[in-house]
C-alpha cells in the first residue's frame, strides 16, 4: 500500500524534473545567454556591495588629481574636480541599474494587469483603453519621454517614472493579446459559468498563463529602460550632480573626450556591458519559454 501511494509522488516530480533538467541543458547549449546571466549577476551583486567596494569617497573633489589618467591609485582616472572615476562608476550601477529594474517593474505590473482586465472586460471599457494605449503608441518613445521628464522636472525618479509611463502600453497589447486567447479555454469558461469574480479570472487564471511573454518581454526591456534613463541622464533630465548615474558621467565627460578619453569610456562602458547582457539573457529567456524553440540554442 506504501508503494501505491507513493507513486502519484514520483510520477508528478518526474516531469517536474525532467523540465528542468531540458531547461538546463539549453541554457548550457547557448553561450551567450550564460553570458548574458553571468553579467546580470556580476552586476547586481555589483548594484549591493558598491559602498563596501568603493575605494574612495565617491564625491570626495581633489582638485589637484584633476584629470589623472587611470593608474594605480585611480583605475578609472580621475574626473574634471578630482573625484575617482572607479569608485563612482561603481556607486553609479546603484543609480542605472535600478532605474532599469525598477521601470520594468512599475511598467510590467501596472501594464500586465490593465491589459488583463482590458481583455476581460471587452466592450467601450476594451475600446477606450486600447485607444489610450494607441494614442501613445503613435508618439515616438524618446520624443514622448523627453516630454515627460521635462514636465516633471529633473531628477532620477521622475526620469524613472517618465520611462515607466511610456512603456506600459507595449505591456497593455501583450497582456490584452494573451487575454483574448486564454480566456477561450475551457476552463476559463468553467470557471466564469461557476461565478468566478473578474479578478478571479485576472490572477487565477489569466495572467498565470500569460506569464510567459510578459517574462520575456520584461527581461528584454531592461537594457532599454538602462538605455533610456542614461539617454536622459545625457541631456540633464535625470539624474543631476553630485549622483553619480552612468549617463550623467557621460555627458560630462563628453567634454573631454579628446584629452581625457577615460572620463566618458568607463561609464559608456558599463552601460554597454549591462544593456547587452540583458538582452542575451532575455533572448535565452525567450528560447527557454518557447515551446517551438527546442532547437534553436
Amino acid at each position: 500500500m506504501m508503494l501505491t501511494q507513493e507513486q502519484p509522488a514520483i510520477a508528478r516530480a518526474t516531469p517536474r524534473a525532467s523540465a528542468w533538467k531540458r531547461r538546463l541543458w539549453m541554457i548550457r547549449q547557448s553561450p551567450l545567454t550564460v553570458v548574458g546571466g553571468a553579467i546580470i549577476v556580476l552586476m547586481l551583486l555589483l548594484m549591493i556591495f558598491a559602498p563596501w567596494l568603493v575605494p574612495q569617497d565617491p564625491n570626495a573633489i581633489n582638485l589637484a588629481e584633476r584629470l589623472l589618467p587611470p593608474g594605480a591609485g585611480h583605475w578609472f582616472g580621475t574626473d574634471e574636480v578630482g573625484r575617482d572615476l572607479f569608485s563612482r562608476v561603481l556607486i553609479g550601477s546603484q543609480q542605472s541599474v535600478a532605474a532599469g529594474l525598477a521601470v520594468v517593474l512599475v511598467a510590467g505590473i501596472s501594464g500586465s494587469l490593465l491589459g488583463c482586465l482590458s481583455g476581460v472586460l471587452g466592450g467601450h471599457s476594451d475600446a477606450f483603453i486600447m485607444r489610450l494605449m494607441d494614442i501613445m503608441l503613435s508618439i515616438p518613445s524618446l520624443v514622448l519621454t523627453m516630454a515627460l521628464a521635462a514636465a516633471l522636472g529633473p531628477s532620477l525618479f521622475n526620469a524613472m517614472l517618465a520611462i515607466a509611463i511610456v512603456r506600459i502600453p507595449f505591456y497593455v497589447r501583450l497582456a490584452r493579446g494573451q487575454t483574448l486567447i486564454v480566456k477561450q479555454h475551457t476552463f476559463v469558461e468553467a470557471s466564469r459559468t461557476f461565478g468566478a469574480s473578474r479578478w478571479h479570472l485576472i490572477s487565477w487564471h489569466i495572467l498565470r498563463n500569460a506569464l510567459p511573454p510578459l517574462v520575456v518581454q520584461a527581461s528584454l526591456d531592461v537594457g532599454s529602460a538602462i538605455l533610456m534613463a542614461a539617454t536622459l541622464g545625457f541631456i540633464g533630465l535625470g539624474a543631476q550632480q553630485p549622483t553619480a548615474e552612468w549617463g550623467a558621467m557621460v555627458a560630462i565627460g563628453r567634454n573631454y573626450v579628446l584629452d581625457q578619453w577615460w572620463y566618458c569610456t568607463f561609464p559608456g562602458a558599463a552601460i554597454l556591458i549591462t544593456a547587452v547582457g540583458f538582452n542575451l539573457f532575455g533572448d535565452g529567456i525567450q528560447d527557454l519559454l518557447d515551446p517551438k524553440a527546442g532547437g534553436r540554442n
